[in-house]
């Protein structure tokens, strides 16, 4: 073979193999003339979501989708319900074809439900399984000097979720040293349950308890239930709004303050907004008692939490007030603690 003979076989493996990867990438045809060209993730929810090696992951609304075509094969189902293995392809008249192994089904862009690889689980399916999500959280403060102060404060919280509802079981501890005198010795733990049953609609149950001893309280609990709506759900950010009936006990050690036991109402206000690196968190609750309206508690809690790397570990600088409107003799109504703490989440 001589050197012309040579150049010539290089030049043809070297067309057939652009040839061979111009083939393996799925096309996206938009409306406004635009061509993608990666690799086709998903379609689901009316978005399609491309892979590129120039862009990440790119998300064009279905709707502006003008045609697609698709070398991988891909589980199709469509808006009635059909489902089928194959690739996908786009005439020029706008039909889609989604040829599999038993045929060719014929539809178009957006009667396309949603999508996802060979062997693995429908998106809708999958939003159905619920998962288990943990979160551990600390902070130790101390101070030496003029004043000597130390704090202590842990946390731990299970979720129990899917797309359709969610079960947390929480609990916490603080315990705060000021000159050698206790100035917090607080703990709760509890259960909150919501069921999204109707777009927007919810039902929620919850019940929390545990002991203050700075504000003289032994033992309290809170029980309530009652109907939530979400004013804003967006993939990064949520509002929702809770109003239901309580029943809430609270009991003294000093035999001259009464026990509160009353029924009430229980209000809630609960919204987060994730940014491109941060997420900020804001819950208000509000429980009168039917009994005496100007009897009533009041939590807040406000709080940002920023990655500290590329693992589970973030870290939290939040605010909380805690606000009982008729405290035992002596005590102040308003407690406001300022954190900072180390949390870790793990599935």
């Amino acid at each position: 073979m001589n050197i012309s003979s040579i150049k010539k076989t290089a030049v043809a493996l070297l067309i057939a193999s652009l040839a061979s990867v111009g083939l393996q990438a799925d096309v996206i045809a938009t409306k406004d003339g635009a061509r993608l060209v990666g690799t086709i993730k998903k379609i689901d929810g009316g978005k399609v979501t491309l892979g590129t090696t120039y862009a990440g992951d790119i998300t064009i609304n279905q709707s502006e989708v003008e045609s697609i075509t698709m070398d991988n094969p891909l589980v199709v189902r469509l808006e009635g319900g059909t489902t089928m293995e194959g690739t996908v392809t786009t005439s020029a008249s706008g039909q889609v074809s989604i040829a599999g192994k038993d045929g060719t089904i014929s539809t178009t862009v957006g009667k396309i439900a949603t999508t996802w690889a060979p062997g693995g689980t429908d998106p809708a399916v999958a939003a159905l399984q619920r998962k288990w999500a943990y979160e551990a959280a600390v902070d130790i403060t101390g101070k030496a000097g003029n004043r000597e102060q130390l704090g202590t404060a842990v946390a731990l919280r299970a979720t129990l979720s899917n797309a359709k509802d969610k079960l947390q079981f929480y609990t916490s501890y603080n315990r705060q040293e000021t000159d050698n005198v206790k100035s917090a010795d607080q703990f709760k733990a509890g259960v909150d349950y919501q069921n999204n049953f109707k777009g927007h609609m919810s039902w929620y149950v919850r019940n929390e308890g545990g002991f203050d001893r700075i504000k003289d309280i032994e033992l309290y609990n809170v029980s309530a239930a009652g109907i939530g709506y979400d004013f804003i759900k967006k993939p990064h950010q949520t509002l929702t709004g809770r109003a239901g009936l309580s029943f809430r006990y609270e009991g003294y050690k000093n035999p001259i303050t009464e026990d509160v036991k009353s029924a009430g109402l229980d209000f809630g206000l609960n919204h987060s907004y994730e940014f491109a690196t941060m997420k900020m968190t804001n819950a208000l609750t509000f429980v009168p008692s039917f009994d005496d309206f100007a009897n009533y508690r009041a939590i807040h809690d406000s709080f940002f939490e920023m990655p500290i790397t590329a693992s589970k570990w973030k870290l939290r600088i939040g605010l909380n007030n805690d606000y009982t409107s008729e405290p035992a003799p002596g005590v102040k109504s308003m407690d406001t603690t300022y954190y900072t703490r180390l949390v870790l989440n793990w599935d």
